[in-house]
């Protein structure tokens, strides 16, 4: 799995940590019972503090998308699995949606791209 933090980003790196494990569960990199690196190791790795990336892991479990158990580490839960199945149906609706209004594979790519730049 591929953690990306960017120092000149907005977003706090805590959040950056969390995003990157939101994207492997989104596009199936990871998947329920995935252990997640040490923080501490993943800190050293991208040469955070630990609090960082243990402020990251927090979020994620206050998300339900993660448990934390003392000495085990963290473990993506059966909930991240069951977010990206809604997520896909959703995006599957809007396809269908999209179709229905007829627009085309580039008409609704650029209302996707603009409704991503928008957040």
């Amino acid at each position: 799995m591929l953690f990306r933090i960017d120092p000149r980003s907005p977003l706090a790196l805590s959040e950056q940590v969390a995003a990157s494990v939101r994207r492997a569960v989104a596009d199936g990199t990871v998947a329920a019972g995935t252990r997640l690196p040490a923080a501490r190791e993943l800190a050293t790795s991208l040469g955070v503090n630990v609090h960082t990336v243990l402020r990251g892991y927090q979020t994620l479990r206050d998300e339900g998308l993660i448990e934390l158990r003392r000495g085990r580490g963290a473990l993506v839960t059966a909930e991240a699995d069951g977010a990206r199945q809604r997520l896909l149906h959703r995006v599957r609706a809007a396809v269908a949606d999209a179709r229905g209004l007829g627009l085309s594979d580039e008409e609704f790519g650029q209302l996707v791209r603009q409704a991503l730049r928008e957040r």
